[in-house]
């Protein structure tokens, strides 16, 4: 048996509503640091991305010693696009705690998560969190998480959860509104109260369910996961089987650690029940099990939800590559994606037959954003294609993946929202005030009909709407749905951009370059105001004469340019377009640079 009591506990919340600040204050307040000692915000938001994104990207496990107990704490991915994550991570957990924003309510994401826990039967406890915000609403948002609850068919231990409310930001919670705020010590409490200690069985040889995997450049592969009977010890010989019992690999155990705080501590022995980290294999991945040589049967684990969108990466081909990044050729591109796929199972890699072209699948635009985002931060150079959805054929019929979107939007704005949405396929399943002038409205729309909308939504709500979606079911195919309307401004010729020329462009449509932007032919400088692609000379300055006029040299007053972050320009594209990404730059361009290809192709394509 262990020599410390355990309790396992896994938080899960929507984005951004404060669990990794929460997690901040708990360790602070169990007397994990000196008084005195420096600390980050967002302790667990280890990667660059993260902290400035303020989102969580990967699962993390920590732990805290509170009154001779250790509690070991996950910290969850808010985000659906990183639920391949998620669904894994709840075997490691006996309890969870459910963290809801004071006014926004319960939301997508958190519905997601929360149903993956109570089919497993872990009892939640939940906190209404910011309940300092002028327009928190908490007991409205008590009796929604209730109703969220009985929609996910809790049983009626789940449905008789304690609730607390609380401040992680500022570290307090209470038990009822008007009790003295003072520290998280009640939470803390009941998680020891709550939470069951793991069931161990005693006798067994040792097994644990690999969850997590990582590469660290010392110790290489490190697969951490909860062990579920027996104990092990360093240099132990394993061996590692998959799902179906098969063999993957034997090996020995060449370092054993073990969670404190932020930091992996080497141990001697682990027992049932911790939360560990083992390093030594090379072959076993995620939800395989590791074990003694002697077991042969392996631990059940949740099948990880198929991909539903896929973006094409290949080489870049443009005039400006190999001038900002290092790695640019496709033999290491290839490499970069293998490895990924092989660490990140939620990720499929395939490549084209001639090896040129590599197809990766995720969960979501935002999954695949990051992982470009990150190699183009390794000093990768690459172009991407439009994000495509993944069909299926169930029965002989064509399934599409069907996404739940809920959207709260200013109530002025939401015919707009309506008829926008109902173009693009989709079908209205709620509308209900949320009070203070705004409305939540509930749809199920094809993910194919979501690629590029959020721009779209939010020039239409004026940037106050929040639109978060889910993936909910496949249907069957419901038709062609109308893309982007408006063509694009292309460049004529490779130099830089003249203020002069974009002055006088600017009727045409929305600019997306400034003066002395480095431009080449083909690549998209700009939106028509129509449908239609324009080809157009960006470059061309005024004509100098001797001859001067009052009032010719007019000042030129440019409008700032539309600024995209890679996911808006992952979802702006056409099929014929790419996004071209380089450590310093990201740039929009046409497949085909020059104008005759273009138009050969069209023609093909028209006749086809």
């Amino acid at each position: 048996m262990t020599q410390t009591p355990i309790r396992n506990i896994a938080i899960i919340a929507h984005v951004d509503h404060g669990k990794t600040t929460l997690i901040d204050n708990l360790m602070k307040q169990s007397g994990m640091f000196r008084e005195n000692q420096q600390t980050d915000e967002r302790m667990m938001d280890s990667n660059d991305l993260e902290k400035e994104r303020g989102i969580t990207i990967l699962a993390k496990p920590t732990s805290i010693q509170w009154k001779d107990v250790r509690i070991n704490i996950i910290d969850t991915p808010g985000h659906a696009d990183f639920g391949g994550e998620v669904e894994r991570v709840l075997h490691m957990a006996d309890g969870v705690i459910l963290l809801t924003d004071a006014a926004e309510g319960p939301m997508p994401q958190t519905k997601f998560v929360l149903g993956k826990a109570l089919k497993q039967g872990l009892r939640p406890i939940v906190i209404i969190n910011k309940i300092d915000r002028p327009d928190g609403r908490p007991e409205e948002v008590i009796d929604e998480v209730f109703d969220l609850f009985v929609s996910l068919d809790a049983n009626d231990a789940q449905l008789d959860f304690p609730i607390l409310y609380a401040s992680g930001r500022d570290g307090w919670c209470t038990k009822e509104l008007d009790e003295p705020r003072e520290n998280l010590t009640p939470l803390l409490d009941l998680v020891l109260d709550q939470v069951p200690a793991p069931n161990v069985t005693e006798g067994k040889p040792f097994a644990m369910l690999a969850t997590l995997l990582d590469s660290d450049p010392y110790l290489g592969r490190c697969l951490t996961g909860r062990v579920v009977h027996g104990s092990a010890k360093v240099n132990d010989a394993v061996k590692a089987i998959d799902l179906d019992g098969n063999l993957v690999e034997n090996g020995r155990l060449n370092k054993l650690l073990m969670f404190n705080g932020t930091e992996r501590v080497p141990v001697d022995e682990v027992h049932a029940g911790d939360i560990v980290c083992i390093a030594g294999l090379t072959k076993a991945s995620v939800a395989d099990t590791l074990c003694a040589p002697s077991v042969n049967d392996p631990i059940a684990s949740t099948p990880i939800d198929p991909p539903t969108m896929a973006v094409t990466i290949t080489v870049n081909d443009s005039p400006f590559a190999g001038q900002e990044g290092k790695k640019v050729t496709s033999t290491m591109i290839r490499q970069r994606l293998m490895d990924e796929a092989e660490v990140n199972v939620a990720i499929t890699f395939q490549e084209s037959a001639d090896k040129d072209a590599f197809e990766i699948g995720g969960r979501g635009e935002l999954q695949l954003g990051v992982l470009i985002e990150t190699m183009r931060r390794e000093g990768f150079e690459l172009t991407v294609s439009r994000p495509r959805v993944l069909m299926q054929e169930i029965d002989g019929v064509k399934m599409e993946p069907i996404e739940e979107v809920t959207i709260d939007v200013d109530e002025e704005y939401s015919s707009a929202v309506i008829d926008k949405m109902n173009r693009r396929k989709a079908e209205m399943i709620d509308m209900r005030s949320a009070g203070a002038g705004k409305s939540r409205i509930i749809f199920h729309a094809p993910s194919r009909g979501l690629i590029g909308y959020q721009s779209q939504f939010l020039t239409d709500t004026r940037g106050t709407g929040v639109m978060n979606r889910i993936f909910h079911e496949y249907a069957p195919y419901k038709g062609d749905i109308q893309q982007r309307r408006n063509g694009a401004l292309i460049s004529i010729d490779t130099g830089q951009a003249v203020a002069y020329a974009i002055f006088n462009l600017q009727d045409r449509g929305v600019m997306f370059v400034e003066h002395q932007t480095p431009v080449y032919e083909g690549m998209i400088i700009g939106e028509h105001n129509r449908e239609n692609d324009l080809e157009v000379n960006i470059q061309k300055g005024k004509k100098l004469t001797n001859m001067r006029a009052s009032g010719s040299d007019e000042a030129v007053t440019l409008v700032p340019p539309r600024k995209m972050s890679l996911e808006d320009m992952m979802s702006y594209i056409n099929d014929d377009e790419l996004v071209e990404v380089t450590p310093k730059s990201l740039r929009l361009r046409k497949q085909y640079l020059c104008p005759h290809e273009r138009k050969k192709r069209s023609r093909v394509s028209a006749a086809g």
